[in-house]
């Protein structure tokens, strides 16, 4: 292996993109310049490209696996910044072979694979911009196209490590490029909604990628990280898989447009493997989340570990509160992985006894009958968050009543019902709300149809009940 990077791709810095729009990242561009003749110096046979914009699925890394592949940058208006490559398909093998050898679900993209999902074949604009730079400079090497997949953090990390043994198993000359930008929420006059959480995502990995402390990036909160609205973090892991322990230089860091770019090269010190401490790291905070829990996720996540040992669902255990064996409410269980919904059924009144049972039985369909997501495995459920909402019994409301933030509500036309919990990423508006609830439902909103409203008490796992 001969060189690491950390490259942004905006496809404004391309000069046919962002024409004079270019002088507002010309420290971005001088900085990836610098990486391209860096390359021409080292001359690899082969190029990795790690990136966010290629076919992205939910469980799997995806490996470009045609003997070439092409794209340009037509759909920003720049149909001449075009690239072609060879795919070391050699190299794209072995890495394939040792995911699946240690359990790491990868896909190996074709033009027919991708047929079925409706998708072009072609390089994508997170691989383009950066290599947009190295071809200014050095054409005569053969492409590795990664598209990292929603899977979890270690597995992206061990990943790494097996691209690592792949490079040194045939001794090529290799160059690895994580392709990614950092916060996209910096601003208020960028094109995504602001949070403060942003300046301080890209300040702390800025910093953590400076000392070599990969420890401390996979430590880093990752409901800040979602909320920072990045798309750089999961390249970087599977960069650090493959660097070990390493040192880093920052060589520029710019947000004119409200998203942070971050160029950095990186320099393997010694062999690392720091899998099995991150392990440990990531158990002990699920122990720690599940310790700080209330009863309510706590019976969730025990009737999941129950069911995977007995292959049955677990009875309701005596020593619960009384308000959880006495009282009758509908009840919704989530279960989300990466920050990405995995599972969620309820129910918006009772069907059960109690809500304890309630939560067992919808913990259950959430996990395993969940139509839009395959079954839950026992591997993933530690990498699962679970929250329970207890809905209160559904008042009949007019439109002016709604509030999106704080109530939750059903539509009805004749026998068809629309559910929509409160608080909602991204639904904001009552119209919006409304309008979801009814596509759910197969409700003409055009038409008359009832609503009825409700308020959730929601419980987060290490966190306290509060009211949506």
């Amino acid at each position: 292996m001969a060189g690491y990077y950390l490259m942004p791709h905006p496809p404004i810095m391309v000069y046919e993109v962002g024409r004079e729009e270019t002088q507002k990242v010309q420290k971005t561009i001088e900085s990836c310049r610098s990486i391209g003749q860096e390359i021409k110096a080292i001359q690899p046979e082969t190029i990795i490209i790690i990136t966010s914009h290629g076919p992205l699925f939910s469980d799997a890394i995806a490996l470009s696996l045609e003997p070439s592949i092409s794209g340009s940058l037509r759909q920003f208006g720049a149909p001449n910044v075009a690239l072609s490559y060879d795919i070391d398909l050699e190299l794209t093998k072995l890495i394939i072979d040792k995911a699946t050898s240690q359990n790491i679900q990868t896909v190996g993209v074709t033009k027919k694979f991708l047929k079925y999902y409706n998708r072009q074949y072609e390089l994508d604009h997170g691989s383009i911009v950066p290599l947009s730079f190295v071809h200014e400079y050095y054409q005569d090497y053969k492409l590795v196209h990664i598209t990292y997949g929603m899977i979890s953090c270690l597995d992206l990390y061990r990943f790494g490590l097996l691209i690592r043994d792949a490079i040194r198993e045939l001794g090529r000359k290799v160059v690895v490029i994580a392709s990614g930008d950092l916060s996209h929420r910096l601003s208020h006059d960028g094109p995504y909604s602001y949070s403060p959480k942003g300046k301080i995502f890209d300040e702390t990995i800025i910093k953590y990628l400076e000392e070599g402390k990969t420890l401390e990036i996979f430590k880093m909160n990752k409901k800040d990280i979602e909320e920072a609205g990045e798309c750089g973090y999961r390249s970087i892991l599977i960069l650090l898989g493959v660097l070990g322990k390493f040192k880093g230089q920052i060589l520029s860091y710019e947000a004119p447009f409200g998203v942070g770019y971050a160029v950095g090269k990186f320099t393997s010190v010694a062999d690392e493997n720091l899998y099995e401490k991150l392990k440990e790291n990531h158990l002990q905070k699920v122990q720690e989340k599940i310790i700080n829990s209330d009863d309510y996720v706590k019976l969730a996540r025990q009737s999941l570990q129950y069911y995977f040992k007995h292959k049955r669902l677990m009875e309701v255990p005596k020593e619960l509160p009384p308000e959880m064996l006495e009282t009758r409410r509908g009840v919704f269980v989530s279960l989300k992985k990466e920050g990405s919904l995995r599972g969620c059924i309820g129910t918006f009144l009772p069907t059960t006894y109690s809500i304890a049972h309630e939560i067992i039985q919808n913990a259950y369909e959430a996990a395993f009958h969940d139509p839009r997501f395959p079954e839950l495995t026992e591997d993933e459920l530690d990498d699962i968050e679970i929250s329970v909402d207890v809905l209160s019994e559904p008042t009949k409301a007019n439109i002016e009543e709604l509030d999106p933030k704080k109530y939750g509500i059903i539509v009805m036309q004749g026998k068809r019902r629309g559910l929509l919990l409160p608080d909602l990423e991204g639904v904001d508006t009552v119209s919006k709300q409304i309008a979801i609830a009814c596509q759910k439902a197969g409700i003409d909103p055009n038409k008359h149809f009832e609503i009825e409203k409700f308020t959730v008490e929601r419980h987060v796992e290490g966190g306290l009940k509060h009211e949506v």
